[in-house]
């Protein structure tokens, strides 16, 4: 038995048997997605959180296992490594436990302990730790010599080992450990003459708080002003409560020499203990900031990619603007950009005339199906300039989210497509194409820079890279992608293949015409059996010979298909969406070793419904045409709007001004709201009334309690 397996099988209360099978798996090269969609008799069903969670710990005690043979390596070089000690290291799973334990061997630079014992005064330590009656300066006068001038220096050497003694003993620092998990508080001080510059921090300024309660946010801001130098922070609990836990341990009598134990001890708490766990706290709680921070850009990242698509439409893309105009794009049912230009009805300018003939020309020679504005400057005063057009056919106007459009626009991906074209055109072309399919597009741009996350400069970016990169994997494989007309920045999320694979098959594309079959997928040069494994069950064909190739049905699993046909009397082909024959069916006659219930209703599911898609349809809201700045905003009004972030203090919400609202986890629903994710999502419209707003700050604080459905 692995004790891994059965270490994150007790952690994550999911049974021996899946996580072993699971870790097999993922070490065998099998991807998330992958694992969790074709594998589920393996995992027992197991869906990509709780993989992703098995891979998490799996990697974290392999980590911790190779700190291990550090460690014993380590104490075994100094030929201190003992039977017992070394069965302790080997049975340690937990990685602060273990750096406990290999503190007294940890080699150290010269620390006044040190010091001290190569002056000889470790004897004299051992003394007073006898705490025997006696006079304690006569026998520090034993020790004297010419690098100890007197008594009162061979104490205090004597006092600095004892110091260490008690900062390396595994129960003291337990016990001081536990009262900081318990009682200790984050203080935060503005630094005095910082007070104008760190404005944005002032509510940081004289702040405490326990560090068990206090909310990620409110960590990482509180850590981001104290590395712009603005805020010096602590981690502290009650000093004497540590003291009087830890003294008593140590000091046993009245004897002098137990006067001088209780002051090494304090020493050591002062000068090595309390430094040691605060800094430890700090990681910690850091380390967890961390992790909320990054659950939730995830999840916004996750709501965001699966926005629901317009389809196949031809789109009339707008980058709006004041004194630069308007950039406008036309672009076919495949995102082609047929033309481009720039209309100025705004503002200093004021061509509205001009501009409304040039839009409507546009939609008619283009044959435009809807429009799609950019929600940055000037885009309420466009939409309704856009809106009040007359066209000679039904339009729809659409606000998309233009979060991270300036960075692809000027980014390498956007030149090798417009190599031609500057960075206004291609940041109209981003937007138009949002709104055709949302995932797409954005998986073009780097995930930080499209602007729903929280403090996401201020995380471990490495954690986040890894969160975000496998949030895009897993929602591009959800949907699927089309081999045919898949961009290679789209291809290189599909389960399996990665950037150099994806640039193949685009290769291939362009020199041999459109995949016929999945089966070709393996003449593509470099893509082997296991990557065909991987990848085929998540690449769709329309039209492809066999109906099966524009399914999520995997390869592997054709034949179990072909046998349901043939026991039917019927094609494939007539299986497909035949809901009166597909109910016929009998799972158990298919059953498996390999095969089993999960499979076979995921494989009468999908030929039910082939390749549908799991994103929502599009949906238009208006908002209020007698708001247009944050002046016509009024306390008590309630208001439609779409939620444009969600962090874990709330979310924010666009109501048709420059300015989004904040509507506080508290003011979420007539109901106690610990995740605000539990009651929003991203891009959903919702109605708001006005709490309050500040002019000056340009900050609204908005509520969506005890607003009637119908208001």
């Amino acid at each position: 038995m692995s004790i891994i397996s059965s270490l994150i099988s007790y952690s994550l209360n999911i049974s021996f048997k899946s996580v072993e099978n699971t870790i097999k798996l993922l070490d065998e090269g099998a991807t998330i997605p992958f694992i969790s969609r074709y594998r589920k008799e393996a995992t027992g069903a197991l869906d990509e959180v709780q993989i992703a969670e098995i891979k998490s710990l799996n990697d974290k005690f392999i980590e911790l296992e190779k700190r291990k043979q550090t460690v014993l390596s380590s104490i075994e070089e100094q030929e201190k490594l003992t039977p017992e000690l070394k069965k302790r290291i080997e049975n340690c799973w937990d990685s602060i436990e273990l750096e406990d334990i290999y503190l007294p061997y940890k080699p150290k630079r010269q620390t006044r302990a040190e010091m001290a014992r190569k002056r000889g005064l470790e004897p004299l330590a051992q003394w007073l730790m006898l705490q025997q009656s006696g006079s304690v300066e006569e026998k520090a006068k034993q020790f004297i010599m010419e690098e100890i001038p007197d008594s009162d220096t061979a104490l205090k050497g004597a006092c600095d080992i004892i110091a260490e003694w008690v900062n390396e003993d595994e129960k003291a620092r337990q016990m001081v450990r536990n009262i900081f998990a318990r009682e200790a508080e984050i203080t935060a001080k503005v630094i005095k003459g910082k007070e104008e510059d760190g404005e944005k921090y002032w509510d940081y300024f004289d702040f405490s708080a326990l560090i068990s309660r206090c909310p990620s946010h409110r960590i990482l801001a509180i850590r981001r002003g104290e590395a712009e130098g603005f805020l010096r922070v602590s981690i502290s609990p009650d000093d004497d409560k540590c003291l009087d836990k830890l003294v008593p341990r140590y000091a046993k009598n009245d004897t002098e020499a137990a006067d001088y134990i209780e002051n090494a001890v304090e020493d050591s708490y002062k000068r090595l203990l309390k430094p040691s766990i605060e800094t430890e706290f700090a990681n910690l709680s850091k380390e967890k900031a961390d992790e909320t921070a990054i659950s939730v850009f995830a999840e916004n990242l996750r709501q965001l990619l699966l926005a629901p698509p317009l389809g196949q439409k031809r789109i009339l893309g707008v980058d709006p603007g004041y004194r630069t105009g308007c950039k406008l794009v036309c672009l076919d049912e495949q995102g082609n950009l047929q033309h481009n230009e720039t209309i100025y009805p705004h503002p200093p300018q004021n061509e509205f005339q001009k501009s409304a003939s040039k839009v409507s020309k546009l939609v008619s020679t283009y044959n435009i199906d809807a429009i799609a504005i950019g929600n940055g400057t000037a885009s309420r005063e466009t939409e309704r300039f856009i809106a009040n057009i007359r066209y000679d056919k039904e339009v729809k106007v659409f606000v998309v989210s233009e979060n991270g459009a300036s960075v692809y626009s000027a980014s390498k991906t956007a030149r090798e497509e417009f190599p031609d074209y500057d960075v206004t055109v291609r940041g109209a072309v981003s937007i138009g194409r949002r709104l055709s399919d949302p995932l797409a597009e954005l998986v073009k741009i780097d995930p930080k820079s499209i602007g729903v996350g929280q403090y996401q400069h201020d995380v471990d970016q490495s954690k986040l890279k890894r969160s975000l990169d496998q949030t895009v994997e897993s929602c591009v494989n959800l949907v699927g992608v089309n081999l045919n007309t898949a961009s290679k920045h789209l291809l290189m999320y599909v389960s399996g293949l990665g950037e150099s694979l994806a640039q193949n098959i685009v290769n291939y594309r362009a020199e041999n015409g459109a995949f016929r079959s999945r089966k070709e997928l393996k003449k593509v040069p470099r893509l082997g059996e296991k990557a065909f494994e991987q990848c085929a069950g998540f690449l769709r064909i329309p039209d492809a010979e066999n109906p099966l190739d524009n399914s999520a049905v995997h390869p592997e699993s054709y034949v179990v298909v072909e046998k349901m046909a043939k026991d039917l009397k019927c094609s494939v082909a007539e299986l497909i969406n035949n809901k009166s024959l597909i109910d016929t069916i009998d799972i158990n006659r298919y059953k498996t070793e390999t095969v089993g219930t999960e499979t076979l209703t995921d494989i009468l599911q999908e030929l039910e419904k082939p390749g549908r898609d799991p994103r929502t349809k599009v949906k238009m809201l208006e908002f209020d045409e007698n708001i247009r700045t944050i002046a016509d905003v009024k306390e008590g009004m309630v208001l439609n709007g779409i939620v444009t972030n969600v962090t874990n203090f709330g979310c924010f919400v666009d109501f048709g001004i420059k300015e989004n609202g904040l509507v506080h986890i508290s003011e979420l629903a007539d109901r106690f709201v610990s995740n605000p994710t539990d009651v929003v999502s991203l891009h959903q419209h919702v109605k708001v009334r006005v709490l309050s707003i500040d002019l000056e700050r340009k900050r609204i604080q908005l509520s969506m309690r005890s607003i009637p459905s119908g208001t």
